[in-house]
């Protein structure tokens, strides 16, 4: 029972990888999309249930989050019609993260990792994002998705900068 949350990230990990092998939004890309986004929401209660949280886990839990984001980018980014100015909201977001990312390890002298409310339902928007995409027009998703990656991420960097990451 011990690794039980970790095979379940692992899951999440050789789906990502397998989302390379399939066209960007066929039967195959959705159930292996949907399969690694309900890993990533289950994992992590797994742990907590059966009291088996670790450093291991968590870190695992990162690399496996890396890789879906960075698998999705390169499948769905090419056949998405992204206009400039979410192209620029989206920097703007990035910037803020980073931002935060280096204050974290100048203030609490580590790499600070924020599963705040605002980020965790931030995740849940962009994981649906592109589940949506046949039905509801990019740039009105996209709003409400950056809206919220918004203010979680400002919110991120006050967590980090007054030292109450591990606020729910």
């Amino acid at each position: 029972m011990r690794s039980l949350a970790n095979c379940i990230t692992a899951i999440r990990i050789l789906c990502s990888i397998a989302l390379l092998f399939f066209p960007a939004f066929s039967l195959a890309f959705c159930v292996l999309y949907i399969t690694a986004g309900v890993s990533d929401m289950v994992d992590g209660w797994v742990a907590r249930r059966t009291l088996t949280t670790s450093e291991l886990g968590a870190k695992l839990d990162t690399i496996a989050d890396i890789v879906f984001v960075v698998v999705c980018l390169a499948k769905l980014l090419p056949v998405l019609n992204i206009p400039v100015w979410l192209w620029v909201w989206i920097g703007v977001i990035a910037l803020i993260k980073i931002i935060n990312v280096i204050s974290g390890f100048i203030v609490q002298k580590r790499f600070v990792s924020v599963h705040s409310t605002m980020n965790k339902v931030t995740g849940l928007l962009l994981f649906v994002f592109p589940l949506t995409i046949s039905f509801i027009d990019l740039k009105y998703s996209a709003v409400v998705v950056c809206i919220f990656a918004t203010f979680a991420a400002i919110q991120e960097g006050h967590l980090i900068r007054t030292k109450t990451t591990n606020k729910q």
